[in-house]
Formats: C-alpha cells, sequence, structure tokens
C-alpha cells in the first residue's frame, strides 16, 4: 500500500493517540501553562493532518519540528507587537482617570496623519503582526516596522504635548 493511501483519517487518529500526551509535555516544558500546551499541540495536529503527505515516518521527531517552528512564529510575532496600552496599572485615583486618559490617547490619535493611524490601529487594536499589516498595506514588512515605529514616536509626542494644552485650555485655574 502507497503513502497516499494509508494516509486517511485512522492513520491520523493513531499518529495522534500516540503522540499527542507527547507533543503537550514538549509544549508545557516551553509555554506557561496546560491550556498554552494543549493549544500547541492542536496547532501542531492540525498542521501535520494538512502537510499528511509530508508526515515521514518517524513522526514524533517531525512534529516537534513543527511545534518548534509555531512557537517561533508566536514569540516573533510577540516581539514585533507592540506592548498594551495598560491604563489599569496606573495608579487610578478616580475611576474616570482611565476614561479621561483613554480620550486623551484617542484625541491623540486623531491628530496623527491617516497613515500613522492606520498602522497603529492594524497592530494595536486589531492585534496584527507588523507583517500581517505590511500585508494589509501592501507594503513590505520593513517598511511596515519603520512606518509603526515612527507612527508611535509621533503619538507619543502628541501624548505628551497633550497635558499642556488642556492646562492651556483651562486657562491655569484651579
Amino acid at each position: 500500500m502507497d503513502v497516499v493511501n494509508e494516509r486517511d483519517a485512522e492513520w491520523f487518529r493513531g499518529m495522534y493517540e500516540r503522540h499527542y500526551p507527547d507533543v503537550v509535555r514538549y509544549g508545557l516544558r516551553r509555554l506557561g501553562g496546560t491550556a498554552a500546551a494543549e493549544e500547541l499541540a492542536q496547532e501542531v495536529f492540525l498542521v501535520a493532518w494538512r502537510r499528511r503527505w509530508e508526515v515521514p515516518v518517524r513522526t514524533l521527531p517531525w512534529l516537534y519540528g513543527v511545534g518548534r517552528r509555531l512557537l517561533a512564529n508566536h514569540w516573533r510575532a510577540a516581539r514585533a507587537a507592540p506592548p498594551p496600552l495598560e491604563l489599569a496599572d496606573a495608579p487610578v485615583a478616580d475611576r474616570h482617570d482611565g476614561v479621561a486618559r483613554l480620550v486623551d490617547v484617542r484625541a491623540a490619535l486623531g491628530r496623527l496623519s491617516e497613515e500613522d493611524q492606520e498602522i497603529l490601529r492594524l497592530v494595536g487594536w486589531e492585534q496584527l503582526s507588523v507583517q500581517e499589516a505590511a500585508l494589509v498595506l501592501e507594503c513590505s514588512t520593513t517598511a511596515a516596522r519603520v512606518r509603526l515605529h515612527r507612527a508611535r514616536r509621533r503619538l507619543t509626542d502628541q501624548l505628551r504635548e497633550q497635558p499642556a494644552q488642556a492646562t492651556a485650555r483651562i486657562g491655569g485655574t484651579r
């Protein structure tokens, strides 16, 4: 029997039952918890099913290689993503402070060019990687990375200027 005829659902089920615990343990050694390790294992086996004609006879090392590449892609994407805006970590004297800060961020974002707003929204709000944002923007990953860096810098500058603008509007009264 040739490989093509052998790679049916029954073949996959046997491989899955044999190696799922191994792949989960692989994930546990590299990730923070059981849920993340199980999710990694599911992704590994999804790739195995899609590429079942390429899976060698010694399946476990191949599965570990898939897991390694999936983790590397995840870590690269995490490094490329901006740190989340952590308004909740700031000491909040009043529950309205967080809302005011969000209004400040939205106002500063609104003063940026459309191009800056788009790259910041794609990466920050839509949670796309820089590579994915580049596809959306139809530019190279390097160009998207540069655009993101510059847009973040301009947003930071706008946020620094904002308190002075707010004080000027109030007229400095206390």
